[in-house]
């Protein structure tokens, strides 16, 4: 073979194997480097979390002011602030937004192709509010008592909180995705249930949806997180609904697609302790044993161990993929933990409990 021959081939080759080095390089940067800042950052928040420690200080308050004094040197302060009185509801309100800021937070500094994710979960948020605030109307209880000062949408909450007829709410969720769900309701064409599981039912479609056209671990990460998020809804709605004696035609159209377990063999059965059996040949079944005797007394205790295993498995993703999507999802849930905490020990100092009997309760809370 002429040298020249040679030469090109060696040309060639040494060209493709740097095309495709540079084109791996590529990957990884475009891949890694956008979660190096956010990463980062929420790793220093995730230092600044309450440990359990400064929940018990906090127990031992005695007074909401107390309460708030305590977290002063904390990122709740400036949510503090405004406070207009040392009242659980206003100490709420102020955690709620507190809440809030993070979720705008992961949206303000994460990169583009996952911000948006972040955004959706605030939507549930709305979801929560519509569906509340709604079934506070057909009540005809205070529907104010029951708006939660965090979500996208919160003026127009208000608004139906404040609305007098129920055709005027139909107004005020115009153009919004809870617009044709509610027109169905005031028409009788389905109950105040059937109207909440529609809510549902759309969100974890939008959060799915958008998980699934990912790419890579972040589709592997946020698609497995929904699919356990929609696990936890159906899991306690199908228990809920056995220990109330309903039957599977009943709780069938309460359930929400796009969960990872399968729930047939659980509406089938007469009673909660069966469903429970059978939930243990599940990959739930870790979870379900620990707690098995408390959950047959209260269902709350499984939605708290169900909340801690999707955190579990999150962190562990983390641990796997240390920058991506996993670690600020990690730090959101985390957050919410810590808000629902504060929370608890608020209004368990405000109906005059003592700190060792807050403790006790706070930590069943979480």
């Amino acid at each position: 073979m002429e040298p020249g021959a040679v030469s090109g081939i060696l040309d060639t080759t040494l060209a493709v194997v740097f095309t495709w080095v540079g084109y791996k390089t590529a990957r990884i940067i475009w891949k890694y480097t956008p979660y190096s800042y956010p990463n980062a950052r929420i790793r220093a928040m995730e230092a600044k979390l309450l440990t359990e420690q400064r929940f018990n200080e906090l127990a031992e308050s005695r007074t909401l002011q107390n309460f708030v004094v305590g977290l002063e040197d904390t990122d709740y302060r400036d949510y503090f602030a405004d406070l207009s009185g040392y009242d659980v509801e206003s100490i709420e309100r102020a955690l709620e937004r507190a809440l809030a800021g993070t979720y705008e937070l992961m949206v303000k500094i994460l990169p583009k192709r996952s911000a948006p994710f972040f955004r959706l979960m605030l939507e549930e948020w709305d979801v929560r509010n519509v569906a509340s605030v709604v079934k506070a109307k057909l009540a005809g209880e205070p529907a104010s008592d029951y708006v939660i000062e965090i979500g996208t949408m919160l003026p127009k909450i208000k608004a139906i909180a404040g609305a007098k007829t129920m055709e005027e709410i139909l107004v005020v969720l115009e153009g919004t995705p809870y617009e044709e769900p509610y027109q169905k309701l005031i028409l009788g064409e389905i109950t105040p249930r059937e109207f909440e599981t529609e809510l549902y039912r759309m969100h974890y479609g939008k959060l799915l949806g958008y998980a699934l056209s990912r790419k890579e671990d972040e589709r592997v990460i946020l698609e497995e997180f929904v699919r356990l998020k929609i696990d936890k809804l159906n899991i306690l709605t199908v228990l809920r609904a056995k220990a109330a004696g309903m039957s599977a035609e009943e709780i069938r159209p309460m359930l929400i697609p796009g969960g990872s377990v399968k729930l047939d063999p659980l509406l089938h059965v007469d009673d909660l302790s069966m469903a429970l059996a059978e939930l243990d040949s599940t990959k739930y079944g870790p979870v379900i044993r620990d707690v098995r005797e408390e959950v047959e007394r209260d269902l709350s205790v499984l939605e708290r161990a169900l909340e801690r295993h999707i955190l579990t498995r999150v962190n562990e993703f983390n641990r796997f993929y240390p920058l991506s999507v996993a670690a600020p999802l990690g730090y959101v849930l985390q957050k919410e933990r810590e808000v629902r905490k504060l929370r608890a020990i608020a209004k368990l100092i405000s109906d005059g409990l003592e700190p060792e009997r807050i403790k006790e309760m706070a930590g069943d809370a979480a």
